[in-house]
């Protein structure tokens, strides 16, 4: 997973992708392993760092298995691993950053232990 997340990585910041961050969600209760979150300069950026990691990543046999495009934000689902790449609008405006790193919290928050409900 390690070397796969560096990959990720290095090819974002090789096509000037700005801040880059990875959060491991492997202990927490979310339904992907790791996060990689980078800003893009705007649309057709977003849509070259896209077109790099598929070069690169598929020449190491990774998969694909959704990438969902919306201009500013766009979302690649790898299975076990989701990268977004987000304006810095998009990402200002969503955080998600804030809510992968508060994400159990809030998940106890919202759903009250069988000893709350007693």
């Amino acid at each position: 997973m390690k070397e796969r997340i560096e990959r990720i990585v290095k090819v974002l910041d090789e096509k000037k992708a700005e801040n880059i961050q990875v959060f491991d969600m492997s202990t927490k209760d979310y339904f992907v392993e790791q996060v990689v979150i980078a800003t893009t300069m705007g649309d057709r950026h977003g849509l070259s760092l896209l077109d790099a990691l598929k070069k690169e990543l598929r020449e190491h046999n990774e998969s694909f298995l959704n990438i969902d495009d919306e201009g500013e934000w766009v979302v690649i689902d790898m299975g076990d691993i989701l990268v977004h790449l987000m304006s810095p609008a998009y990402r200002s405006k969503y955080n998600l950053e804030e809510f992968l790193a508060h994400r159990d919290e809030e998940m106890k928050k919202a759903m009250p232990t069988l000893d709350d409900a007693e």
